[in-house]
């Protein structure tokens, strides 16, 4: 995986922790603020929405415990996407998931403070005197809510664990007594009470059903944070599955009861919920606790708001920021994002960034309901793109997981159409709320590609290539043809292309061309020589191939022009990469037709310019002059990841070369920003080295010895690819091996 993402983080969760995070931001502010809109939508028959909901939240749970299981990251949908779609399709889902959870964390920010200042009014008027109207206004709504963010960011940055515990503690015990005096005040009603008050139990049809699942989806959410930090879950395997499950069912034996009780001994004499919620959606919760449980009732709702929200607050904050963390570790953000706390380990500036994105929301936008919205059909999108990426990771997975989903692929599609059809149904019923994800989306893939695309891809391909069951999980079947026609080169270019070729899912084709000359005299050529080589490269090269467990395919073809003939194979068959030896870089001969060769195929070039008998296995060192606009940094990662299959202890020494001339202090930018960069492409702790000179060829041939490996980038100018005559000149002025790199056009 790519460096500083959850590798450094500490795994500090075990399964009360991971519980505390799911039931925090699931037992939140949602039910008493969302539960009017849906019993307004749905009436008494809410409780089925919400037992629907519930159902529609197990499935999802059980696709995410399997992800979880099968790669224990921080990062949740987003590393999920990351592992079996493309690092494009990963940032798209990062990037609405992080914006979510920063919606969802301005909604409890604003609910906190609503709840918080009604409290505040209300004890004012206790005094006989009318609250001040500043109570009321917006701006100290924003500012209690900012308060609010400002605590628990200080919080996230000094515990890694998140904190709010006590607040869920506390919710919970507040929701069990408002059921259990809901409950005495049942069994006190007259007979037939459940009955009257239930009929008609669905008051708008199965339609008010639909529409109420869609408003309230949003309140079973929550179980997904714990995916989100999956990184600093003990012994995830079994924590997670169980923890998101857990916490599930913690929410619904709060919220069915909850409801069942509200819509029997919570409504006025003669009167239905449905209509009672119409009239004051935000407080009917609240008013229904205050006719069954007295003036102590609506303080239980309002301690419990205050609590819920909170802790709910502290939840989508504390997962916003392992996204981010999780999304700059791999370059789709940018890398500050990964800066920790020196003493606590904490990642500071991913908790300041999505703090301050909280703070600036809660600053500008009016209206909440429609971003709240928003965030329900980004969260039901990533949900049915979860299902989607468990039902291919089943599919493709080499080997078990730890956690299997039971009844494959049932779980998935209902789970994902489920997700999907309600998503529809949010886009459709709230059209702002697309327009809100549209837009944030519009702006991520320009920020992406303005900013991230080139080094989130490179990257991507150095992980991919060091980690061969990734590219198994995306469905990819590299194929690397290696033409191969000096029997004394065959077993090093055979082994170089084995290490370019994932195992198992990758292939390599070694393709002999056999040229018949022309005969004048019209007799047949003698094609005995010809056959005799043709065996000898077959055998080093399957020799080499075979002990390196790969088995290469074997095309032999015949053709007047072996250059043509190459370019027609490695167009039909859609090669990726294209490997091709050079034996010498001072042949001009040899050097022309291999440059029209690079220019009439599109895949990847490597050319290799090796002594006789040379092997990959045999480098100890691999030195990398980087410097230019980095077209070539993707093929360039993928070369290093796969070479780091073979010895992840070899040595890598990235070399920049500035002008003679250049300062200290330039040098020393260059240098950190150089280690940075390298840090990368290389498995453990990789050499920058910053040489002042203006002799790029001397210098870069004077560093390497016979055991080791340059890697150039060719240059490229109006589209044409070229061998250069720097990359050359090195290769003809050094012993080591040169590998001459450039990537598609």
């Amino acid at each position: 995986m790519s460096s500083g993402g959850s590798e450094t983080t500490e795994r500090i969760l075990g399964l009360r922790a991971a519980v505390g995070v799911g039931v925090g931001a699931i037992v939140g502010g949602g039910i008493l603020v969302l539960a009017g809109v849906g019993l307004a939508a749905a009436g008494p028959s809410t409780i089925v929405a919400f037992a629907l909901n519930g159902v529609i939240a197990i499935l999802t749970a059980l696709s995410f415990a399997e992800m979880s299981a099968a790669f224990p990251e921080s990062g949740g949908a987003y590393t999920f996407a990351k592992k079996v779609l493309t690092v494009r399709s990963a940032f798209g889902v990062g990037w609405v998931l992080w914006f979510a959870y920063l919606v969802a964390a301005v909604l409890y920010a604003l609910g906190f403070a609503e709840y918080g200042l009604a409290a505040v009014r209300d004890l004012w008027r206790l005094t006989g005197d009318a609250p001040p109207p500043w109570l009321s206004e917006t701006a100290s709504l924003r500012f209690v809510g900012i308060l609010a963010i400002a605590a628990y960011t200080l919080s996230l940055i000094r515990s890694a664990s998140g904190g709010g515990q006590w607040e869920t503690v506390g919710k919970i015990v507040l929701f069990a007594i408002l059921i259990v005096l809901g409950l005495w005040a049942l069994l006190r009603a007259p007979s037939g009470t459940v009955a009257a008050t239930h009929t008609p139990f669905f008051t708008h049809g199965a339609g008010g059903v639909v529409s109420a699942m869609g408003f309230t989806f949003i309140a079973i959410q929550g179980f997904d944070l714990i995916a989100a930090v999956g990184g600093e879950v003990k012994q995830p395997e079994r924590t997670i599955p169980r923890a998101m499950l857990i916490s599930i069912g913690i929410g619904l034996v709060v919220y069915l009861p909850l409801l069942f009780v509200v819509t029997s001994v919570g409504v006025p004499a003669g009167r239905g919920i449905a209509e009672v919620s119409v009239e004051s959606p935000a407080t009917v919760m609240a008013d229904a606790a205050r006719r069954f449980a007295g003036p102590a009732g609506y303080w239980m709702v309002a301690g419990a708001a205050i609590l819920s929200t909170l802790s709910a607050l502290s939840a989508n904050l504390f997962a916003a920021s392992r996204v981010a963390l999780r999304m700059a570790g791999d370059r789709t953000l940018p890398r500050v994002l990964l800066r920790r706390h020196a003493k606590r380990n904490t990642p500071i500036m991913a908790i300041y960034a999505g703090a301050l994105a909280v703070a600036v929301i809660v600053l500008i936008v009016p209206d909440t309901a429609a971003a709240g919205a928003a965030a329900s059909l980004i969260f039901l999108v990533s949900f049915a793109l979860v299902h989607w990426t468990s039902f291919l990771a089943r599919r493709r997975a080499t080997t078990p997981g730890p956690f299997r989903t039971p009844l494959f692929p049932l779980v998935q599609v209902v789970g994902g159409v489920s997700c999907a059809a309600l998503a529809v149904f949010q886009a459709v019923s709230v059209p702002s709320a697309g327009a809100i994800a549209a837009v944030w989306l519009g702006l991520g893939v320009i920020l992406y590609f303005g900013l991230f695309a080139d080094r989130a891809v490179a990257v991507d391909a150095f992980s991919e290539a060091a980690d061969p069951g990734l590219v198994a999980l995306r469905g990819r079947t590299p194929l690397v043809l290696v033409p191969v026609a000096n029997p004394k080169s065959a077993a090093g270019l055979a082994a170089l292309g084995n290490a370019l070729a994932p195992p198992i899912v990758g292939e390599v084709v070694l393709l002999t061309v056999l040229r018949t000359p022309a005969r004048t005299d019209g007799a047949a050529p003698d094609t005995s020589a010809m056959l005799a080589d043709v065996q000898t490269i077959v055998r080093e090269s399957l020799d080499r191939s075979l002990s390196r467990g790969h088995a290469p395919e074997i095309l032999i073809s015949i053709a007047s022009d072996p250059w043509k003939e190459i370019a027609r194979v490695a167009r039909s068959r859609r090669c990726e990469s294209l490997l091709v030896g050079l034996p010498s870089a001072g042949d001009e001969a040899a050097v022309a037709p291999l440059e029209r060769l690079v220019n009439e195929v599109t895949s990847d070039v490597v050319v290799l310019c090796a002594p006789h008998g040379w092997s990959p296995t045999e480098v100890e060192r691999v030195i990398v002059p980087v410097g230019g606009r980095g077209k070539h940094d993707t093929l360039r990662a993928r070369l290093l990841g796969s070479l780091a299959r073979g010895s992840a202890s070899r040595t890598h020494c990235f070399v920049r070369i500035m002008p003679a001339g250049t300062s200290e202090a330039e040098r020393a930018r260059a240098q950190e920003a150089l280690m940075t960069f390298a840090a990368e492409e290389t498995r453990g702790r990789p050499e920058a080295v910053v040489v002042c000179s203006d002799d790029v060829v001397g210098t870069v041939a004077s560093m390497a010895g016979p055991k080791d490996l340059i890697v150039l980038g060719l240059p490229q100018q109006r589209g044409r690819r070229s061998l250069g005559r720097v990359a050359v000149q090195i290769a003809a002025r050094t012993e080591a091996a040169t590998l001459m790199i450039s990537h598609q056009t």
